[in-house]
């Protein structure tokens, strides 16, 4: 595992968007397009933030945050490979966790593929428990979608 690096969480902009749909492309067998992830950028209800090298300013992954009412729907988290299970996704995470119980949602929730077991690990130490599934939700290869939900108490937000 590479050494922990220091890594600085910024909202997505348009500089961003040739990393990340190249990042898309490693991850997903369904990857979201560059206008795809330039729409969000005119999304008043989404927050897409991007992990970077806090030194370097290189990409290291992202994730968005769909937030409506009390709800929050975190949609695609990426990292790049070579700085997986180095913190990236985890400080994004901690970021969206802050802001739901800043902003007083009653929830965050997510679909992860079963087979995906590192990303399920990361959820449940954030509290997420499995509340559902989604029959054959992803291709390539296909299989279910977990559907993981971390609900906030009233004291919590």
């Amino acid at each position: 595992m590479e050494q922990k690096r220091h890594i600085r969480i910024v909202p997505m902009t348009e500089d961003h968007l040739d990393a990340l749909e190249r990042l898309e492309k490693i991850c997903f067998s369904r990857p979201w397009s560059r206008r795809m992830l330039a729409e969000e950028l005119e999304n008043a209800c989404a927050a897409f933030l991007v992990a970077e090298d806090a030194s370097s300013g290189e990409v290291l992954g992202y994730a968005g945050l769909l937030v409506m009412a009390d709800e929050g729907y975190i949609t695609n988290v990426a990292v790049f490979p070579e700085v997986r299970r180095c913190g990236v996704a985890a400080q994004i995470i901690e970021v969206f966790m802050n802001f739901a119980k800043a902003n007083h949602l009653a929830f965050l929730t997510l679909e992860v593929r079963p087979s995906n077991t590192p990303a399920i690990a990361l959820y449940r130490g954030f509290g997420f428990e499995e509340v559902g599934r989604r029959k054959n939700y992803y291709d390539l290869p296909k299989e279910d979608a977990l559907i993981l939900t971390r609900y906030f108490e009233e004291e919590e937000r």
